[in-house]
C-alpha cells in the first residue's frame, strides 16, 4: 500500500511540474494604450483569433481601470500563433459596445495594428503574428 501511495505521489508530482513548464513557454503581449478622452468606466480588452474575431468573448479577455487617460494590460503564456486585439472604452460599465440610433458607436474603440476602417472590423487588417519573443502593441482610439 505504502508503494502504491508513493507511485501515486510521484506521478502527480512529476505532471504537476511538467503542467507548470509548460505554462512558462507561452509568451506574454502587453498593451498600452495612451490617448484615452477620459478616465470614466474601464477598457474591456479581447485577445482574438480568427475564430472568434466579432463573435463575442476572445481565447484571452481583460479589462482594466484608465489612469491618467491610459492603460497598461498584459496578456500571459499566449501561444504562439495569429491573433487580433480588440479594446473598447465602456464608459458606463455596461460591458457591452453601445450605438448611436444610426448604428454608429458612442464609445471609443480600437484593435491591433490600429487600421483605418470604413465598415466593421476584420481579422485580417489587426491580425499580428507572436512567433518567439514577447510583444508590446500600442492600441490607439
Amino acid at each position: 500500500m505504502k508503494t502504491l501511495t508513493l507511485i501515486i505521489a510521484l506521478v502527480l508530482s512529476v505532471n504537476l511540474s511538467n503542467a507548470q513548464e509548460g505554462a512558462e513557454k507561452g509568451k506574454t503581449i502587453t498593451v498600452t494604450i495612451e490617448n484615452i478622452t477620459n478616465n470614466n468606466g474601464s477598457v474591456i480588452l479581447g485577445l482574438h483569433t480568427e475564430d472568434t474575431f466579432m463573435k463575442g468573448q476572445g481565447i484571452m479577455n481583460a479589462e482594466s481601470k484608465i489612469v491618467d487617460g491610459k492603460i497598461t494590460v498584459t496578456f500571459k503564456n499566449v501561444e504562439a500563433g495569429s491573433y487580433a486585439i480588440m479594446a473598447l472604452h465602456d464608459e458606463n460599465d455596461n460591458k457591452r459596445m453601445d450605438f448611436q440610433e444610426n448604428g454608429m458607436p458612442k464609445e471609443s474603440y480600437g484593435m491591433s495594428n490600429n487600421p483605418e476602417m470604413y465598415g466593421p472590423p476584420q481579422f485580417a487588417s489587426a491580425k499580428f503574428d507572436l512567433n518567439d519573443d514577447d510583444l508590446d502593441l500600442k492600441i490607439i482610439f
